[in-house]
């Protein structure tokens, strides 16, 4: 693969994970693209510019460019108002996919041979790119509305009612092959929304290993300024419904009353989505109501390098998710060895190893969580294997393996015939 275009319309993979939209699929896109460079296929990203002040492009390294393309306003908008710029975001990218004097010069690396849209929103505008280019279109989807629905209906974008998932199904027939995190995501796809199983390929996001690694656990809270005494539980996550920032007060909760430990929680993360300032509210107002309001610290969206030192200061990342298609915390701080309790949903089953590398809780209810976490730090030689084991696991995902995944991918797709659709 020689070139590549990648959509990210409602996201930019420079903006900082965490804040408004932007989460694990940020970090995807960009890991991605730069393992995809590193391996020699020029990758060019196209996001909706938020801002008058952005610059066309930036060259994040050679062969990654990040492209902003006005489309609407360029300032902040919600994904709810998104889908009425998806026919400008189309145009404008066709427009430079194909110009001449632009990027599709020889020496920038010719002819794009594929487009790989992630998120719904952008897969409408590589289902148009994709006939009008005559090139394999390729879909992340990160999460999906009939997943989500079944996770939590409030979830779902109440002014798009089954649009959203209508859409899905959509690019889902059109796409020539789609990735899915893990098998869970996989057998989802085929059956909520009726893929074609050859058609469907796991592709595991990776962790980058020169930053999220083992490290001294009280060195790490000096760095950043936490308690040194006690035990830390750390939640990481966009503060909205279905990431559980409010169960994982609840656990603290749980843990101050059951262990003579003294107990803090560290969020890491900011309101996002129509309800996150909503869930924000609630999890402050649940530690006042339950005595823990001292013990809670709250911290802004980190750069994604300094997040490493977060991981490992604590003693259990807690992923209290009601839906996740992968969990990349999870990943994350399995690589710093930290072990995880989870949520036993989606991509968490496949990443965490009960009872090897964390635990999986079947039943969302904050006691559960309470016990899984004791019967890790209660047990130091069961904490410290769980460590251990966790960094052996995630050395096993890699971007560098994504990305030549991805490579093989499309080159049996252009060795056939593209879907019909």
């Amino acid at each position: 693969m020689r070139r590549l275009a990648m959509l990210s319309l409602h996201t930019s993979p420079l903006a900082q994970p965490g804040t408004g939209d932007g989460g694990g699929m940020n970090v995807y896109v960009r890991e991605l693209a730069a393992a995809l460079a590193r391996a020699g296929s020029r990758c060019d990203v196209f996001t909706r510019s938020w801002s008058p002040e952005l610059p066309d492009a930036v060259v994040v390294e050679p062969g990654f460019t990040v492209h902003h393309v006005p489309a609407g306003p360029r300032e902040p908008l919600p994904k709810e108002r998104l889908r009425g710029v998806i026919s400008e975001f189309t145009d404008r990218v066709l427009g430079k996919m194909t110009s001449v004097n632009g990027p599709l010069t020889e020496e920038e690396g010719g002819r794009y041979e594929a487009v790989h849209a992630n998120y719904w929103l952008s897969g409408l505008s590589g289902h148009v790119i994709k006939h009008e280019l005559d090139i394999p279109l390729i879909c992340t989807f990160h999460t999906l509305d009939r997943v989500k629905a079944e996770a939590g209906p409030e979830e779902v974008e109440a002014d798009m009612p089954h649009q959203r998932a209508e859409a899905e199904a959509t690019i889902i027939r059109c796409s020539d092959a789609v990735l899915a995190s893990c098998s869970v995501e996989a057998a989802q796809i085929c059956e909520l929304y009726g893929a074609e199983p050859d058609r469907v390929r796991v592709v595991a996001p990776g962790v980058n290993h020169a930053i999220f690694g083992p490290g001294h656990r009280q060195q790490a809270r000096r760095a950043i300024g936490l308690p040194e005494d006690g035990r830390l539980l750390l939640f990481v996550g966009r503060i909205q419904p279905l990431k559980g920032a409010v169960m994982a007060v609840e656990v603290l909760a749980g843990l101050s009353r059951s262990s003579r430990a003294s107990w803090w929680l560290v969020v890491v993360g900011g309101p996002s989505g129509p309800r996150g300032y909503d869930t924000y509210e609630e999890m402050l107002q649940a530690a006042d109501r339950l005595g823990v309001g001292e013990r809670l610290r709250v911290v802004d969206p980190q750069p994604h390098e300094l997040l490493s030192t977060y991981y490992r200061a604590a003693d259990v990342c807690i992923v209290p998710s009601r839906s996740e298609s992968f969990g990349l915390v999870a990943l994350e701080a399995a690589a710093c060895g930290t072990p995880v309790v989870a949520s036993a949903v989606g991509g968490l089953t496949t990443l965490v190893e009960h009872g090897r590398t964390g635990s999986l809780v079947e039943d969302p209810m904050a006691h559960r969580f309470t016990e899984e976490v004791l019967r890790i730090v209660e047990d130091p030689l069961l904490a410290e294997r769980m460590s251990t084991n966790a960094v052996l696991r995630a050395r096993t995902f890699t971007w560098g393996g994504a990305a030549d995944q991805l490579r093989a991918i499309h080159d049996e797709l252009v060795a056939g015939r593209l879907v019909e659709c």
